[in-house]
């Protein structure tokens, strides 16, 4: 019988692992037995987006291993808002707004791991923070870390020019005590999560090093990024979320359809659970060849973060699309009041009326180079109008740049 490879290799091997307090000991603790971990989410918005989906697709992978994972909804932290990555200061929430996000964060994760008979375990960081006194905070916790420390962490040392608050570098202090807290109460002995939380991760290790006299471990995994570096997920909605009525399914299938060549081995090693060797023969292809693993990618997905049922329907959208088979029922619709066609209605009144672009500035300049069509006919003049006799059924296709198609329908 083949010997069961050790959940860190499996990470490594396809390119979640970016650094660990300590690869060796690591390794050999999920190796002997079920290790008790986890990793934390701030609801500062009321949807995760797709980098958190990395690291719930990661603790899918660790959970399957046999391990025990407490996923931490930052009730607490994210009424400080953490200064990693940022410019300014986050914006302050209320703690009705944290709650409800706090909620919605809570339904969404899971559904990505298994609650049942507590291998998994679900908490939130208010209901120890929010609790906390500030002077036994300082006497007990803060005087473990060393401001002179802290500011050489890039969390901080980014926000110096701009102007960083008290209440800011508060925030590793008050992550720290979040793995100190589950320490105590779960027996929690390692962290894991996105590069970027590094520092914050390296405080809570010291932390318990000095108020328990343990050793505990921090591992954290390569952010998504595309080949050239900037941070993958980024639409013109802004960021990729999970929740449907955010990106719609189709939209999430199409942002995968449409990634770069480059970019479809890191997204399936790391967004799907397809075995490596599979992703190599997707992947060890010429030309367009590599629409096929894009595919797979879109699918694999979808089926993932909304279900077979939506990633079948986007599926068949697409191949209305990009081949003129299957349905386009699924694709993206936009009503269209049949009213405003009893007049002049021109092609840009169309295209912002429906929001398919956000203003008629934007709009003459993409009819202009050539990006707009309808019904796969390619439109230059800014001043067509746009009457009945267009619609086939009510409807119409326009198509936005390469990759971006709506149905226009007449309501």
């Amino acid at each position: 019988m083949e010997e069961k490879k050790n959940v860190f290799d499996v990470l490594k091997e396809r390119g979640y692992i970016a650094q660990t307090s300590n690869e060796e000991e690591i390794r050999k603790q999920l190796g002997e037995g079920s290790v008790t971990m986890y990793c934390g989410y701030d609801p500062t918005g009321d949807s995760l987006h797709i980098g958190h989906f990395l690291t719930l697709m990661a603790a899918h992978y660790l959970q399957e291993a046999g391990h025990k994972i407490i996923t931490l909804v930052g009730g607490g932290t994210a009424s400080i808002g953490d200064p990693s990555g940022k410019n300014d200061m986050r914006k302050m929430l209320t703690r009705e707004e944290l709650a409800h996000n706090a909620e919605s964060l809570k339904k969404q994760i899971s559904k990505f791991l298994d609650y049942t008979d507590d291998k998994a375990i679900m908490v939130d960081n208010a209901d120890w923070l929010f609790k906390l006194e500030f002077l036994p905070f300082l006497r007990d916790i803060a005087v473990t870390f060393s401001v002179n420390k802290m500011l050489t962490a890039e969390c901080y040392k980014s926000r110096m020019e701009q102007g960083l608050t008290l209440l800011e570098f508060c925030y590793m202090p008050m992550q720290s005590y979040d793995f100190l807290e589950l320490n105590r109460k779960y027996n929690c002995t390692m962290e894991f999560g996105g590069d970027d939380q590094w520092s914050n991760m390296i405080g809570g290790i010291e932390l318990i090093r000095k108020k328990e006299r343990k050793d505990v471990n921090v591992f954290t995994f390569n952010l998504l990024t595309t080949s050239d570096g900037k941070k993958m997920g980024k639409t013109e909605k802004g960021a990729l979320f999970l929740d449907p009525a955010k990106t719609t399914p189709y939209e999430f299938y199409q942002y995968f359809r449409n990634v770069q060549d480059a970019d479809v081995r890191k997204c399936l090693c790391l967004l799907t659970f397809l075995p490596l060797d599979e992703i190599d023969k997707l992947c060890n292809v010429e030309g367009a060849a590599i629409n096929h693993a894009k595919e797979v990618l879109a699918y694999e997905t979808t089926k993932i973060v909304h279900g077979e049922e939506e990633a079948k329907k986007c599926d068949e959208a697409a191949k209305a699309v990009f081949s003129g088979q299957g349905n386009n029922e699924n694709m993206p619709t936009k009503d269209l009041d049949k009213t405003l066609l009893d007049g002049e209605f021109g092609l840009l009144d169309m295209l912002v009326t429906t929001a398919i672009l956000p203003s008629k500035s934007e709009a003459r300049r993409l009819v202009e180079q050539g990006g707009v069509s309808i019904n796969s006919e390619k439109v230059t003049d800014v001043k067509m109008m746009i009457t009945k006799d267009l619609f086939k059924d009510d409807e119409i296709i326009v198509q936005k740049g390469k990759k971006n198609f709506f149905k226009v329908k007449l309501v």
